[in-house]
């Protein structure tokens, strides 16, 4: 056998080498640029050599999360098993990524099994309905069709994707991944937390992990998914860039960051990338529901019935919602694509505020604190706009490692999982390398004991939980609308509505150009709940993207005329 650098393919590579030095030396750089991230990329520390068990996580969750409960727990198995594992986080991005890898993985797995092990044919249809919510798998009376056979089959299948379980996110996500069928409570082998709700009753209820809390889903009533930690949306502030700006009062509300002296200061993640940013504009636009209900029971009610007073409140909440999210938007400096970004632009004081879930703007508080306990970040949750929600755990669809995955579970929910969300760096049962600042999600952790110890000690979710109550039939159904109508509001035509916003400040806030700013008829609130909702719900990318196009000029368009007449009336 001819050795191979004598193969006479190579030989004639070597050649053309040799004719071509130009092309060969940007063939080489192109092999450097594709080549260079792995062969640099260090050694992972946490990858044991060897390990007897691993478990697969998939996560939007930070490095410093990921580290904590990868050590901590990795240390309890090895206590109560004597085995090494390995802890295999997945991060491909953050919750809209994950959803669109979970689709697309579960679907070619289910293709798999439908081609090869039951040998039938694979059709577009059984691909674009098999994790669909709306398709049931069957109807009484009537023969089930093929798609809605291949939907039976895969409910009723253990077909995997390779993953034990998912770890963080929003509660809306994790109740989609439940519908379509891809986390389950249990796999009938005494794992998942079906099982860990019989073994612990006192952990789920009233006393320890309520089903909602003011009006928020805390936990699937089957245990397809439980909230791990709560969450809280607020505003994180960098306290030097405000006074180098002139704004004494730090901001306590939404509205403030409407303020046209925070023009170019505030930091925003584009809702589209990020499910907890788009909660957070859900939230903002709840509350002035809230005030407008309320200020409408107020008024004569006429011959209208109460039901018809509440919607003139939430349609009226809706439109203030909306405009106050594109004065905030309009004194931003960009969307980014992740939410992780905000609160490092505001440390760095290149932006003075920004928005974000309370994790982010207390770490953030953390980072910065000088020797004598201060700091120049602050975070606020605002009151009475946002509720307390969860940021939850759950164990996918044939999970390969059920029994590994189910004691995970368990070490999250449990007194060691709590303690690491919410001890000090360092105290016994916290987080050895950095405070998480993360509150847990059992009421009955909150003891005095607990508390004293705690790095947020003075936050009572549970109290403060009764200022703001979530009515998920206001905006429930309108979850995705939220995010696409402010991506072609604000987020795609963000430089024209700079523009248009800044010329209207700099000419005194003249009515007629705020006005024509501010027309927001095309996206009312019955047509975000009803023509906007089925062209999204229908996931025709075509149809959106032409939906997308047409009211992006149309604002496009609004806001060069708000800026003309700003300029004309100046």
């Amino acid at each position: 056998m001819k050795r191979l650098s004598q193969h006479p393919a190579l030989q004639r590579a070597k050649a053309w080498l040799r004719g071509h030095p130009k092309e060969a030396a940007a063939l080489l750089g192109i092999l450097a640029v594709l080549t260079g991230p792995f062969l640099l990329k260090p050694a992972d520390s946490t990858t044991p050599r060897r390990w007897d068990r691993r478990l697969v996580i998939l996560t939007p969750h930070t490095d410093r999360i990921r580290a904590e409960f990868g050590h901590a727990f990795a240390a309890h198995w090895k206590a109560r098993t004597g085995e090494t594992l390995y802890v295999d986080w997945r991060v491909p991005g953050g919750t809209s990524e994950i959803a669109m890898l979970i689709k697309s993985e579960f679907t070619a797995a289910f293709q798999r099994h439908w081609e090869r092990t039951l040998g039938r044919p694979w059709t577009s249809g059984i691909a674009q309905t098999c994790l669909s919510l709306k398709v049931e798998p069957s109807k009484p009376g009537l023969p089930p069709d093929e798609e809605q056979q291949a939907r039976k089959e895969f409910l009723g299948s253990d077909i995997g994707i390779g993953v034990d379980v998912m770890f963080g996110g929003g509660a809306y996500d994790f109740e989609q991944q439940a519908r379509a069928g891809t986390l389950v409570a249990g796999d009938g082998r005494k794992t998942g937390i079906s099982s860990l709700m019989k073994q612990h009753p006192g952990w789920f209820g009233e006393a320890g992990i309520p089903e909602k809390v003011s009006g928020e889903p805390f936990r699937d009533p089957e245990g397809k998914w439980c909230g791990a930690c709560i969450s809280q949306s607020g505003i994180v502030y960098n306290k030097d860039v405000l006074k180098r700006l002139g704004i004494e009062k730090e901001p306590a509300s939404w509205q403030d960051l409407a303020d046209p002296r925070y023009f170019g200061q505030i930091a925003l993640t584009d809702p589209a990338k990020s499910g907890s940013v788009a909660k957070v504009f859900e939230m903002l636009i709840q509350q002035q529901m809230q005030i407008a209900v309320e200020e409408a029971k107020l008024t004569p009610p006429g011959k209208r019935t109460p039901e018809e007073i509440e919607l003139g409140g939430v349609e009226e909440g809706w439109m203030r919602g909306m405009r106050l999210i594109q004065r905030i938007a309009a004194n931003a400096r960009y969307f980014s694509d992740t939410s992780t970004k905000i609160p490092l632009e505001v440390m760095r004081g290149e932006a003075a505020a920004g928005m974000c879930i309370d994790f982010y703007g207390r770490t953030a508080q953390e980072d910065t604190r000088a020797a004598d306990g201060s700091s120049r970040v602050g975070f606020v949750a605002p009151a009475g706009g946002t509720s307390i929600s969860v940021d939850p755990i759950a164990m996918f669809r044939g999970a390969p490692n059920a029994e590994v995955a189910t004691a995970f579970i368990e070490f999250v929910l449990g007194e060691p999982g709590q303690r690491l969300w919410c001890y000090p760096k360092g105290a016994p049962g916290g987080p050895q390398e950095h405070a998480l600042r993360r509150l847990p999600v059992r009421r009955d952790f909150y003891t005095a004991e607990s508390r004293a110890v705690m790095n947020d000690r003075d936050e009572l979710p549970f109290e403060k939980a009764t200022a703001f109550i979530y009515h998920p039939e206001w905006t429930g159904p309108a979850f995705n609308s939220i995010r696409f109508l402010v991506r072609v509001l604000c987020v795609d035509p963000h430089e024209e509505l700079r523009a248009a916003w800044r010329a209207i400040v700099d000419g005194g806030m003249p009515e007629r150009a705020l006005t024509v700013l501010e027309d927001l008829n095309r996206v009312k609130y019955a047509t975000a709940m009803d023509s906007i909702r089925r062209t999204l719900a229908a996931r025709d990318k075509l149809q959106e993207t032409l939906l997308a196009r047409e009211l992006g000029d149309l604002f496009r368009h609004q806001y060069g005329r708000a800026l003309e007449m700003a300029r004309r009336g100046r």
